[in-house]
């Protein structure tokens, strides 16, 4: 049984990512909770050796004059009547330490036939579940680390009665749901995709480990980050972002250094830039706008592909934006999507009035 024990620790590290001392530390308190629920006793420790394929349980006590609690002392009379019990009940009595002066700890290895209410059943239970532990914090804090990050995943499963699409993420299994692809995309088995982890659930027992989505605003900050090495490095920043996921997006984008395009660095060489984040947004409109601090020339930006003749600053947050007649619609959008946009990304509300 411990072969069989050990081998399946490492196929789990093979299979699952998990290293085989994250996964033996956990079953080691998982059985030695157990054994103390078993003995009554808080001093019991469980040693796995993953060289010898071994396990074995300690029960130690502190050895006194007088016993006051008798789950964690006993005396040197106590002693020699459990050894001479054992002896007679054919159990070898391996000790850890031989000392027997008083204050001095006495701890000796226990045998599977003094276990009786812990049967062998309910002992796989709990390195079923110990091991079950291992791999949920040892993923949950994988996926910790990649919180507000984008991920690569591969699609291994569609269910068609709901939508919704498991994905390897190279740390778990995890699930996209329907509601968080974007819309009109449809996926399927072994695609390639980039997901945005948003929250990871730790804490919770049950429940979906970590939450993916494509729709989130930062996946498209994430992508253009990947793909453009201004971005990456630092010279080019990402200032603000509005998206409709599935339909269209605007990003607004700043060079620190007047030498570079921030624009021309984010849509690349023939469009190819932009174009990979095209792609991999299933054909998602993308306008790429230049940031200014001057709010009118931001909104004008902004209310692109429409051509803006004028902008009034009204207040603080409110503009007027005048058009010639033939662009009112292009400046609206369909549904207003493209006002909408503009206002979301300038954090401005924009009247758009023909001239």
């Amino acid at each position: 049984m411990n072969k069989e024990f050990f081998e399946a620790l490492d196929i789990l590290e093979r299979e699952r990512h998990i290293p085989k001392s994250y996964m033996i530390e956990k079953v080691e308190a998982a059985l030695a909770t157990a054994c103390k629920k078993e003995l009554g006793s808080s001093n019991i420790t469980v040693v796995i050796d993953p060289e010898k394929c071994d396990v074995k349980v300690y029960r130690k006590y502190t050895i006194v004059a007088e016993v006051e609690d008798p789950t964690i002392e006993i005396t040197k009379e106590q002693i020699e009547a459990l050894e001479a019990e054992r002896k007679a009940a054919g159990i070898k009595h391996k000790v850890r330490s031989r000392r027997r002066s008083i204050g001095s700890d006495y701890e000796y290895e226990l045998h599977t036939k003094e276990f009786r209410r812990l049967s062998a059943q309910n002992a796989k239970q709990v390195i079923i579940q110990g091991i079950r532990e291992a791999e949920r914090s040892y993923q949950a804090k994988e996926y910790e680390d990649k919180r507000g990050e984008m991920l690569s995943a591969i699609v291994t499963k569609v269910e068609d009665s709901t939508g919704n699409v498991v994905v390897d993420t190279g740390i778990s299994q995890a699930v996209l749901l329907k509601s968080e692809q974007i819309p009109g995309e449809v996926l399927r088995v072994d695609d390639r995709i980039k997901v945005f982890a948003t929250q990871v659930n730790s804490g919770e027992a049950r429940g979906p480990l970590v939450s993916l989505t494509r729709v989130h605003p930062t996946l498209v900050k994430r992508l253009f980050e990947a793909e453009v090495p201004e971005i990456a490095e630092g010279t080019v920043t990402i200032r603000n972002i509005s998206r409709e996921a599935g339909s269209r997006t605007k990003i607004a984008v700043y060079s620190r250094d007047p030498e570079v395009d921030a624009v021309g660095s984010c849509i690349g060489n023939k469009g190819s830039r932009i174009g990979a984040v095209v792609n991999e947004l299933n054909g998602e409109k993308i306008d790429v706008i230049p940031y200014s601090e001057d709010i009118c020339e931001y909104v004008k930006s902004a209310l692109s592909p429409a051509t803006v003749k004028s902008v009034e600053l009204i207040s603080d947050r409110q503009a007027k934006a005048i058009v010639s007649p033939d662009q009112l619609s292009l400046a609206i959008g369909k549904m207003g999507q493209n006002a909408r946009l503009a206002a979301r990304l300038t954090g401005c509300k924009i009247d758009i009035k023909s001239e």
